[in-house]
Order: C-alpha cells, then structure tokens, then sequence
C-alpha cells in the first residue's frame, strides 16, 4: 500500500509558493492600470490569439477535470474522452459561426446578444439560469475536487483548503478583471500541461508503454465507440447529444464567450479558438490515460463492485501523485491542480460578475458612470467569493463519478439554450414569444428529470408513466429536450407575429449584411474585421485540427 499522505519537501513547498507569488503579481500589476468598464470585463478589447486559447483552455480545465476524467478513466477506458475531443470542433462553430456576430454587435454578454436578436425576458432568462449554474456546478465541484486531491495526497483540510482557495483566487479577480484573469491563465496553462505530462509519462514508464497498459486493462477500455446501451457514453448520445452540450458550453455560455469578446479583432478571436481546440485534444492523454495508469498499476487501492465495474474511481489522480512522483514533481502538480482551480474559479468570478453587472445593475440604473459599473462589477465578484465560502460546508456532498455528474447536470440546462442560440441566427421568423416559450419549456424539462432523479436516488421511484425519463442516459435526455424545444420554438414563433426585420439586422445569416444598431458602450472600440492573412492562416489551422481530431477518433473507434 502506498503511503498515506504525502510529505512536502523544501523544494515542492518552494514551487507552490512561487505559484502563488507570481499568479499574485500578475493580478496586482492589472489591478494598478486604468479602469474603464472595457477594461475590467473585456481586458479592453485588446488581447491576442495566444492568450485567448489558453484562457478558454484553463477557464475549462479545473480540477473536476483532473479527479473526474481520471476516474472515468479507471472506470471505463477512454471513452469520457468523446466530451474533449468535441470541444475541438465545437470551439471552431464558435469560431466561425458565432464569433463575426458576436463581435459586430459590440455586446459584453450573452444574455445581451439574446435581448438583440429575441427581448429583454430571454435575457433575463439566461443571465439567472447561468449565474445560478455557476454557482451549483461550477463553483461546488471545482471546489470539492480540489480539496479531496489535496486532503488525500497532502492531508490539509477539505474546509480550510477551500476557504484558502477561494479568497486567493476572490483577490486578485476582484482587483484586476478580466485582464488579470486572462494573464494569469497564460501562466496557468503552462503549468498545468507540464505537470499533467509529467505524471502520464512517468506512468507510462512505469507501466511499461502504451503496449504494458494495453495488457493490463481491459481491451474495451481503448475503444471509444460504444454501444447504444452503454450506460454512460452510448454512441448515438455522444455524436447526437454531446454537440448539444457543447453549443451551450463553448458557443453560448458567458465564462468561454467572455474571453473571444476580449479579442483585438476577429482574425485573433478565430485563432484563439483554434489555439484552444488544438489544446482540448490534450486532456485525453494527460488526464483521461492517468486513469488507466492508475487502474493497472495500483488496483489493489481500488474497490470493485460484483459486476468488476470500480466503485471509487475518483481515487485515480491522487493514487498516482501519492505512489509515483518523487520530491519536487509532487509540487510542480500540485501546483497544476492549484493553476486548474484558480484559473477556473476566476473565470467564473469575473464571469458571474459582468451578468450581474452589466445585464442587471445597468439596466436598472443606464446612467452608471464608468467607474460605478466598474466598483459594482468588484462588488458582484465579491458576492460570488462569499457564496463560494458559503458552499464549503455542503462540497462533501457531492458523489463520485463527478465528470458524469456535471455533465448530466449540464445536459438538463443546454437544450433550450442551444436552439434559441443556433435557430436564432439561421431563420428570422422566429420571434421573442418563441424563444421564451422554448426555454420555459426546457427549464420544466430539465428541473422534471433533476427531481425524479433525485427522488429515485432516495429510493421513491416514479411511476411506470414517468420510469422512462429516469432511466434514459442523460445524452438522449439532452437530445429529445433539444427536439421538444426546438419544437416549441418553431411552432409559437409561426403562430404569433414575425420580428420586425430592422430589429434582425447584422443578427442572422440572412440578414448579415444590413446594417445594425451597435450596442453603444462608452470608452469602448469595436474589433477590427479579420485580415486577408490572418483568415487564410486560420483555414490551415482550422483544418489541420478537424484532420487530427477524426485520425484520432478513428484510431480510438
């Protein structure tokens, strides 16, 4: 067995405190700059490719990643590793589709482009239902995964390690906005990666190669596609209802967007997201495959059920820590599980903050000066710190398998959002009493499913009228809420008036070229067009990364 804890030598506690000084000085030196509310929420409209991918690629992994895709890892091979590889694809429909509509209507936020193109009750809509998330998923399980990682690999307290986590990350948020957050990712990223390398490649030394793990884990473990009644990654729900998922996610969810709007202009915007996607075919390799390591090198840590399915598979990440790297590696990844959660938690804070501040506050008070939405958007980050120590207490709570918890908690949220989003730029018959129509219905839907699950978890399951809507995997569920949705969208829109035309204009393909009414934003520049180079370098890119992603699949298969 392997030894309990694990003792910090001088050199790891000397890489983590050379973490925190530089993530801290990045943040101040952000926070001494001028503010306008430009540059507090969109780092003034002035960041390059670079940056952007690697903020949207750490705003994405946190530690839920690191506990929950090893553990699906361990209990089921590489197939969790469908969710990353369709990010890469998804993040070029942000790219390209999205992103020119984005930027033209010169808007801060989601819900804002929503007012635009539908009225101002879907934007309150969203703006709630993404504010509340934040703060269920996100927040909640990046706090609990990485303070089960750090109680069992360094034996620090779940409660006081959060608390610790929280206020730092709170601190330099709070001060320096989206450009500290940004900046800080950049640094984040690199350190994550190399740390995360670092732990698969010494267990694959360990393990003896590819060819060792092959033969000590089960041969299904290596096959991604799965059949339809596989209870967790079915195929016709990973290529049907992942993309799903995904939209919401990558292409409409304010804490990914967030960092495409801060772009100099849209040729960097459209890098960045290819940037991110080339970055997302990493945490199959580096986090997933540890997984596996884990479960072959060490399965007598490991509890099995009678049918051999692993019982505890969240144990994978810290089994390997505990029993590979020797001192000095334990620091570089703890310091990538620290880089993970912070970056992460940032991206919310910030995020969260810009709902409230600019699709709330100034809409009840239009006349805010700059430094008022400026004070206030500190305010709300604030708020969102404080609601993050009020969870401490509850993040025990939450279960194992934490990567399919929060992807089915996702897929009852998306559905709705994902068709106003994707059917609102493509027809412009559908109207505002649609939209609204199809995200209450979806909202029913999804809180429907949320609460016979948890009552059949408890023990009182529903009737045989209702079984069905439990017992569906949780990727068809998202794919026939996306259906009933759309549905519901379509069919009021037709029955009720067409939007003024006017009101469309520069919002949907068909009207792309009219010329709409820009968001007036004071202090703020609207993002140069793409440039003949940049867009002839961003197709290469682009279909390099959609040719790797397919080799690999079809590897996988």
């Amino acid at each position: 067995m392997g030894q309990a804890t694990a003792t910090l030598s001088s050199i790891d506690l000397g890489i983590i405190v050379a973490y925190f000084v530089v993530i801290f000085c990045i943040g101040l030196y952000f926070a001494r700059r001028g503010r306008t509310s430009t540059d507090y929420f969109l780092a003034g409209r002035d960041v390059g490719w670079f940056a952007i991918g690697a903020s949207l690629f750490v705003s994405n992994i946190s530690t839920e990643h690191f506990i929950g895709l090893s553990g699906s890892g361990a209990s089921s091979g590489l197939a969790v590793g469908h969710f990353e590889w369709w990010a890469c694809l998804i993040l070029l429909v942000l790219g390209w589709v999205f992103v020119p509509f984005y930027l033209r209507s010169n808007v801060f936020t989601m819900p804002e482009f929503l007012e635009r193109r539908f009225s101002r009750s879907c934007a309150v809509y969203l703006a709630s239902i993404s504010i509340i998330a934040y703060i269920f998923t996100k927040i909640s399980v990046q706090l609990y995964a990485a303070s089960v990682v750090l109680e069992r690999v360094v034996g620090w307290p779940l409660w006081k390690t959060a608390i610790v986590l929280v206020v730092a990350t709170g601190i330099y948020t709070v001060a320096g906005g989206l450009a500290a957050v940004i900046y800080t990712d950049m640094v984040q990223t690199m350190i994550l990666i190399v740390g995360a390398v670092l732990l698969t490649v010494i267990g694959l030394h360990r393990v003896g190669g590819f060819e060792g793990l092959r033969a000590a884990v089960p041969p299904d473990y290596f096959h991604m596609i799965k059949p339809v009644s596989d209870p967790n990654f079915p195929w016709t729900g990973i290529f049907f209802g992942a993309p799903i998922l995904g939209i919401w996610y990558w292409c409409t969810d304010q804490v990914i967007v967030q960092r495409v709007l801060s772009a100099r202009d849209e040729g960097h915007a459209k890098a960045g997201t290819i940037f991110a996607g080339f970055l997302k075919i990493l945490p199959v390799f580096m986090l997933v495959l540890p997984g596996i390591i884990a479960l072959a090198l060490f399965r007598n840590f490991f509890k099995f059920g009678p049918n051999g399915e692993v019982l505890n598979p969240d144990t994978a990440y810290p089994t390997l820590i505990l029993n590979l790297l020797p001192p000095g590696l334990v620091g570089l990844v703890l310091a990538a599980l620290l880089a993970a959660v912070m970056g992460a938690m940032a991206s919310v804070f910030n995020s969260a903050s810009t709902l409230v501040t600019l699709d709330f506050y100034k809409k009840i008070r239009p006349e805010a000066s700059e430094s008022s939405l400026v004070n206030m958007g500190r305010i709300a980050t604030g708020v969102m710190v404080l609601l993050g120590l009020l969870w401490v207490p509850f993040i025990h709570l939450i279960s194992s398998q934490l990567y399919i918890y929060l992807q089915s908690v996702q897929a009852y949220i998306s559905p709705p959002i994902a068709s106003c989003f994707v059917l609102g730029i493509l027809w412009t018959r559908l109207n505002a009493q649609g939209a609204i129509s199809s995200l209450l219905t979806g909202f029913c839907l999804g809180a429907l499913r949320f609460i016979l699950e948890l009552r059949a978890k408890a023990g009182s399951a529903p009737g045989d009228a209702l079984s069905w809507l439990v017992d569906m995997n949780f990727l068809h569920y998202a794919i026939f809420m996306f259906v009933i949705c759309s549905g519901v969208l379509v069919a009021v829109s037709l029955m009720t008036p067409a939007p003024d035309r006017k009101k469309l204009a520069g919002l949907t393909f068909a009207t792309v070229d009219e010329k709409m009414d820009l968001v007036a934003v004071t202090n703020a520049r609207k993002p140069a067009a793409e440039t003949p180079r940049e867009r002839r370098m961003n197709l290469v890119f682009t279909f390099a990364l959609i040719a790797t992603v397919i080799t690999l699949w079809v590897h996988f298969r």
